[in-house]
């Protein structure tokens, strides 16, 4: 059976707050979990994640700001290695520090 779901990191470099605002907040009501404060992890429906590129898109400038949109699969996320500091514990909860281990 073929996974409708993927795992996905959002990142982005947006120069304005408003829509960096307005992105952060269209990541968390997608059902992405903030890792850094600009940096979202999270599984999403495939149809959802188009969808959420396109609010994206439409609320950043794209001669200015850079959103990285970063499907895994869980094979390769296994395979992600972290240094240092991998997130900010204030801004993540639970269930993202439980992929991390």
């Amino acid at each position: 059976m073929k996974t409708t779901e993927t795992l996905v990191w959002i990142i982005y470099d947006i120069v304005l707050d408003k829509p960096r605002t307005k992105v952060a907040k269209r990541c968390k009501e997608a059902g992405l979990y903030r890792v850094q404060k600009s940096v979202f992890l999270g599984t999403i429906a495939r149809n959802r994640l188009d969808e959420l590129q396109l609010e994206i898109e439409a609320l950043t400038d794209p001669d200015d700001d850079s959103v990285y949109i970063f499907p895994m699969c869980d094979e390769d996320f296994r395979k992600v290695r972290l240094l240092g500091q991998a997130f900010d514990k204030k801004l993540v909860t639970d269930e993202v520090r439980a992929l991390f281990v």
